[in-house]
């Protein structure tokens, strides 16, 4: 089987403890030699500073691509322009262009009065700079606020067609559920590169109400594989087997990239990434 190029996601530390643990992470990954670390973004731009500051730690200690979560939420236009420029200058010219969780828990999404409508209008203003490679995210399930996974799929193709380089999914439990989405998408005339997004499953309550608020379906037979698995203390194990397989039967489909939501707890995601034969190339040297 060939290895297949990994990339992973971070997220921006909010105390002493966490930051630790962002870099702990990013040393046990980095020698994987990803493709580049993604650092999320927090609702309505909480954590921008965080954010910035991370991505720059994180390129300037790993010498790796670092891709900075971007989104549409309460800010105008030129606010998330210029916070794109922000990236820019410190040498992150890879974003992750989305619109954003609805403010305060609202149930829909509603624009900023000067802001951007939504994720085409923000791939479309920031592939217009030309500054940027641009990824964007993809539901290989029916988003909680689509009418039906035609929609997400015509969805994509918008984003695409807007700039967007490549598509990041949504995590998943099955490997026929990304099939089904990726046959979809080819079928709808998308070409560019759609890559799964997998998550090795640090908690399983954590990751079931996850998977409830975001769309995902969980099949009957991990609840029950989990309730033996936490009984008989083999929790980890079930997990790393579980995704290494699903992730084998991905690149034997013919998928060659692979993006973990790491969840700042990296001794799953490398388990999983060495099952895969995906070997240490690099190393951090300078991790502050």
């Amino acid at each position: 089987m060939t290895s297949p190029a990994v990339s992973f996601e971070v997220f921006p530390p909010k105390s002493v403890d966490a930051s630790f643990r962002l870099w702990d992470t990013a040393q046990a990954l980095a020698p994987l030699a990803p493709r580049f670390f993604s650092v999320t973004y927090g609702a309505g731009g909480s954590t921008r500073d965080l954010t910035h500051d991370s991505a720059h730690v994180l390129r300037r200690t790993s010498g790796l691509p670092v891709a900075a979560h971007l989104t549409c939420v309460g800010a105008s236009k030129a606010e998330t322009l210029e916070v794109a420029d922000s990236f820019a200058e410190i040498g992150v010219t890879d974003i992750v262009a989305l619109r954003g969780d609805p403010e305060n828990g609202a149930p829909t999404f509603t624009p900023h009065a000067d802001g951007f409508a939504d994720s085409v209008e923000l791939i479309e203003a920031l592939a217009k700079t030309g500054k940027f490679t641009l990824r964007v995210g993809a539901y290989p399930e029916p988003h909680p606020e689509s009418h039906d996974q035609a929609q997400n799929v015509e969805w994509l193709k918008r984003k695409f067609d807007a700039g967007a380089d490549e598509a990041i999914t949504q995590f998943f439990f099955e490997t026929e559920t990304f099939l089904r989405f990726r046959d979809a998408c080819a079928a709808a005339g998308i070409t560019k590169t759609i890559t799964p997004g997998i998550m090795p499953v640090t908690n399983w309550k954590s990751a079931r109400n996850f998977a409830t608020r975001c769309g995902a379906s969980v099949p009957a037979a991990l609840d029950e594989a989990y309730a033996a698995a936490i009984r008989d203390d083999r929790h980890d194990l079930l997990s790393t087997a579980l995704c290494t397989e699903m992730c084998s039967e991905l690149v034997s489909e013919g998928v060659e990239n692979l993006h973990f939501y790491t969840l700042n707890r990296p001794e799953l995601t490398r388990a999983v990434c060495r099952a895969l034969g995906v070997k240490a190339q690099t190393s951090l040297s300078d991790v502050a």
